[in-house]
């Protein structure tokens, strides 16, 4: 990795240039993060785990007909991904209220929502990532009016994916949150799901007993992280049954 040119590093992933013009190579960190990244801790093993999960995701996106950016994975924790113009959002997707949620309305954490709810925030760690609404995306530039208007059709396929794949190995999607990005074509923007699909974006609870399969085990010292997000990928059949961690969180058979 020393050789190669770092376009940017984030939170839990790092961006290198890739072996083709209009390519970059994905790396998952085993950092993790919370609240604005003011809780910080290495977790051994979550970046394969990472990798993993979002290659899952981003193949059954693809094979249902939603583009997204990923092109191949190339070893435990690195994808080949399509180089994008990212919109400066983060779009979040809630069908049960939790979180800043149910903070911000005073809801009961759990409580369905009457139908998926879709949110923006601005992309900006300095602010904290502020909600806005669609007049300021529009006001400001970062998206137009019928490009909005796809990315929130765009959300709610993707939610309709993952909510039925969740449901069928007994986690509910409580929300999650996904990034978009642009491919030019002929002069026309394409949009396609871009960064990451993971536990580290997805609020998931256990359907039978709640417990919380998620980055919130980190924020609320809930237990052990790879625990979590190793449950999930048994679950999926991601990984094979017997794969458990020993006590410095490395996953071994």
């Amino acid at each position: 990795m020393a050789r190669r040119k770092k376009i940017y590093e984030g939170k839990a992933k790092i961006l290198y240039e890739g072996p083709e013009p209009g390519t970059l190579v994905q790396y998952f960190k085993d950092d993790a993060t919370a609240f604005n990244a003011q809780k910080k801790a290495v977790i051994e093993g979550k970046g394969v785990l990472n990798n993993r999960l979002s290659e899952f995701f981003m193949l059954g996106l693809q094979g249902v007909g939603i583009p997204t950016h990923f092109i191949k994975r190339l070893n435990m924790r690195e994808q080949l991904v399509r180089q994008v113009e990212i919109v400066p959002l983060e779009v979040i997707v809630r069908n049960f209220a939790a979180g800043s949620m149910a903070k911000r309305l005073g809801l009961e954490e759990g409580m369905p929502l009457p139908r998926p709810i879709v949110e923006f925030s601005y992309k900006n760690d300095a602010l904290g990532d502020p909600l806005v609404p669609e007049e300021y995306i529009i006001a400001f530039g970062w998206a137009q009016q019928q490009e909005l208007d796809d990315i929130v059709a765009l959300a709610l396929r993707v939610n309709d994916f993952l909510s039925g794949v969740f449901h069928g190995v007994g986690i509910r999607l409580i929300d999650f949150k996904i990034e978009m990005g642009r491919i030019w074509e002929n002069d026309f923007p394409r949009l396609v799901i871009a960064d990451e699909i993971s536990p580290d974006s997805c609020r998931l609870w256990d359907i039978e007993t709640g417990r919380k399969l998620d980055k919130d085990v980190f924020r609320q010292d809930l237990g052990s992280l790879s625990d979590a997000y190793t449950e999930v990928a048994r679950r999926l059949g991601v990984l094979p049954s017997n794969v458990t961690h020993n006590a410095n969180g490395t996953m071994i058979n």
